[in-house]
């Protein structure tokens, strides 16, 4: 009897346990940020989670970017995949999601109609810049970590990879990681052009509605968050966003933490597979996952959980806050 009474106080005080840090993590507050963005020339804004005692404490941060896809935008982690609830599972961690449009995180070779499109320098020095001053960040590369998911897993481990002094980590779940090597092929006559893309009139009038969760004047419809201009003109400059080139281009001390995942049903699993076969055979340290899942929402909030379960213990061991051990050599 006592042990049955135990068991059931046991469970109960777990259970309690669980629910008041499953409401922790729902409760952690959603800010939006405005700022003017050079890069692109236009007012920007981004999402941000702070830890819940940032108001009242005197700490620094380190930070973990999340990059949207295609289509999507700066609240696509906030809102359907889960990025708030985890966030909440950590006191010590900043979470940044920040806009690019239908960019694909590059600086566009030629832009038309006066924009500006230098999206990888929207990201990197605008958005980063941008937190960097106006939040207590760590503001260096141990306490910066990045990743994305499909366009934006493209985009964090390209990004990552150009600018590697600047984050101790990368990563891409669900990405498209072949699509600077496909453009560069194509321009190359190795690939057949990409077939041109037809919409009803339907879907045209579709992209030209304002999205109003977006809020930023002249960048809420997707063909207002679509660049125009030429985002490649050579191949040598889409061979410069691409991931296989890239990684073989930092020196292997340089190289930041990589993370790669996707959906064993998702067909980008081809490009997440071949990187990492490439890791593997070149004896770079890096994680990879793959699960059961799609290109979809459901996959990305499963994922979320892990991804910054291995960033954020990345970014701790790079800032001391974790037991180190290094193998010794034996006589």
């Amino acid at each position: 009897m006592q042990r049955s009474k135990l068991v059931r106080t046991v469970t109960i005080a777990f259970v309690l346990a669980a629910l008041a840090t499953v409401a922790a993590a729902q409760e952690r507050e959603l800010r939006t940020v405005e700022f003017f963005s050079p890069a692109v020339d236009r007012t920007m804004q981004y999402n941000i989670l702070l830890p819940d005692d940032y108001d009242t404490s005197t700490e620094r941060y380190p930070v973990l970017y999340l990059l949207h896809g295609l289509t999507q935008n700066y609240t696509a982690w906030g809102l359907a995949n889960g990025a708030p609830f985890y966030a909440g599972l950590y006191d010590d961690l900043i979470v940044v999601m920040p806009d690019a449009g239908n960019s694909w995180y590059v600086n566009w070779a030629e832009s038309e109609d006066g924009q500006s499109n230098n999206w990888e320098d929207h990201v990197i020095e605008d958005v980063v810049g941008h937190v960097d001053w106006n939040f207590r960040t760590i503001a260096r590369r141990e306490g910066r970590a990045m990743t994305g998911l499909s366009m934006g897993g493209f985009g964090a481990i390209t990004m990552g990879l150009r600018n590697a002094e600047m984050f101790i980590s990368i990563g891409s779940t669900s990405g498209a990681l072949e699509y600077g090597r496909q453009a560069a092929a194509r321009m190359r006559g190795e690939m057949p052009p990409r077939p041109p893309r037809t919409r009803t009139p339907e879907q045209q009038a579709r992209r030209r509605q304002p999205n109003p969760l977006i809020g930023v004047d002249g960048f809420s419809s997707q063909v207002e968050r679509t660049p125009r201009g030429t985002m490649f003109e050579t191949p040598e400059q889409a061979d410069a966003y691409d991931p296989f080139k890239l990684i073989t281009q930092v020196a292997r001390e340089d190289l930041p933490h990589i993370y790669l995942d996707c959906g064993t049903e998702d067909r980008l699993i081809a490009g997440a597979r071949e990187l990492a076969v490439y890791m593997m055979e070149e004896d770079i340290p890096f994680d990879y996952m793959q699960m059961p899942g799609a290109h979809n929402a459901a996959y990305w909030i499963e994922a979320i959980g892990h991804i910054m379960g291995v960033q954020y213990e990345v970014m701790q061991r790079a800032l001391g806050q974790r037991p180190f051990g290094r193998r010794r050599a034996t006589n």
